[in-house]
């Protein structure tokens, strides 16, 4: 800054107000700084301004799964198109934390508050993560994609999932259907908790038994797998409630396997109407997840908190849709 400064003939301050921005500088000693900049190779040294502002312009998209999940869940790929949508426009850097085979619990969660980065969105999370715990007693600004499974002091953003499990389960009830089983998502997952009580309470309101139920990992092979255990343990189900898209399109791949008709012997209803519904045959019934609206409104929670702006604390939760496709 100082060989800045001095090639450009200009103070420190300007010199560095022109690097910055340019507030208060003529436009004569901007140009003779940018001249300087250019001549001399000179770029702002991050580290050693973070030591000063105690920022590292960075924030962290946690999403504690697998990397190959990334490239095949329609979820968590329009979540990290959003985020980094979100933050063009800004400085801010963002670095993607995903689980690694063997990470010991709680490893993202001590790194997160190690200073190493602003600010945080989570999703995908898991009840052994530990990210709730170490995020809800501490000072990093976060915000949750997804009910976090204790609500104290943090923020978050979800679609009403239990509304969803409802929808669902009751276009199947309607349909005529009267041995309704359900995949459930991961329970360790409120996603998967969530449609999980939403199916249950549908089945109980239309005096229907709930014992029908295989849990599921939000996968196609999850889903493929989920199907063949619920129908050897449950050979009388005419309707399937699968608590994602992706694992409702395994679960129609095993009932073709099957020579089972769909809607016709089973009818079947998924969850998250991003992309995979569309492609399915025959087209799938499914509950609508607004991600884009979820994600939109997390990275600006978010950056609103890196501001200092006042944000509410209470938690946002958007509405479910039912699309219509021709599986039930």
């Amino acid at each position: 800054m100082d060989d800045v400064a001095r090639t450009a003939g200009v103070s420190r301050s300007t010199a560095s107000r022109a690097i910055n921005g340019g507030l208060r500088v003529s436009p004569e000693a901007q140009a003779a700084v940018d001249d300087a900049v250019a001549r001399l190779g000179y770029s702002p040294n991050r580290a050693a301004r973070s030591l000063v502002t105690r920022r590292t312009d960075s924030i962290a998209l946690v999403m504690p799964e697998p990397d190959e999940r990334i490239f095949t869940d329609p979820f968590l790929g329009a979540t990290l198109r959003g985020v980094s949508a979100g933050l063009a426009g800004t400085d801010l850097q963002l670095v993607l934390l995903l689980a690694r085979p063997g990470e010991h619990p709680g490893q993202m969660a001590r790194y997160l508050s190690s200073g190493h980065v602003d600010g945080v969105i989570v999703t995908s999370h898991h009840r052994g993560d530990q990210l709730e715990q170490e995020l809800a007693g501490g000072s990093l600004p976060a915000v949750f994609v997804g009910r976090p499974f204790t609500d104290a002091g943090l923020r978050w953003i979800d679609v009403d999932n239990v509304e969803g499990g409802r929808v669902a389960t009751r276009r199947l009830i309607e349909r005529g259907c009267r041995r309704v089983a359900t995949i459930t998502g991961p329970l360790d997952m409120t996603a998967g908790v969530d449609r999980l009580a939403g199916w249950r309470t549908e089945m109980r309101a239309a005096g229907m038994p709930d014992d029908a139920v295989v849990e599921g990992d939000f996968t196609v092979a999850g889903g493929t797998e989920a199907t063949r255990r619920l129908l050897d343990e449950h050979p009388d189900v005419d309707a399937i409630f699968v608590a994602s898209d992706l694992m409702a399109e395994g679960a129609l791949q095993v009932l073709d396997a099957r020579g089972l008709s769909v809607p016709g012997d089973i009818a079947v209803t998924g969850f998250d109407d991003l992309g995979i519904a569309a492609s399915t045959t025959p087209r799938l019934t499914t509950v609508r997840n607004p991600v884009v609206e979820m994600v939109n409104s997390a990275t600006s929670t978010l950056l609103a908190l890196l501001a200092g702006d006042d944000v509410p604390a209470e938690p946002q939760v958007l509405e479910v849709e039912l699309v219509e496709g021709t599986s039930a």
